[in-house]
């Protein structure tokens, strides 16, 4: 399945690539994730979000608790997204980024998706 919206952001030598897709079920993201997984087999984190109805979940993919699945999962909020996943992988660029500028970075990723 392809993305409905991408965007990128390097910091710090670090690139974020957010993607926007919009689903219908739970099962959808199982089926993201494994073409994911395999596309962007180097990527250090895939943080996400998702919204379907009543079933809704957030990660931060190994992440400082916080810092990731829940900018993104605030941006589906504040916007009442429904019938969404937004992804945003992340690959390293050997800089720690600090959990403050770590939130920013993803919650920026993330928005950009949104304005499109």
């Amino acid at each position: 399945m392809e993305p409905v919206y991408t965007s990128e952001i390097v910091i710090k030598k670090s690139k974020f690539i957010g993607l926007y897709y919009e689903i219908k079920s739970v099962n959808e993201v199982e089926e993201i994730f494994s073409e994911l997984k395999l596309e962007h087999k180097k990527a250090r984190h895939m943080p996400y979000a998702y919204k379907v109805g009543t079933e809704a979940r957030k990660s931060d993919d190994k992440e400082p608790s916080g810092t990731a699945g829940t900018p993104i999962w605030n941006v589906i909020e504040r916007n009442k997204l429904d019938g969404v996943l937004i992804v945003v992988v992340r690959y390293f660029g050997g800089v720690k980024l600090g959990s403050g500028p770590l939130l920013r970075a993803y919650s920026h990723a993330a928005n950009d998706l949104i304005s499109r």
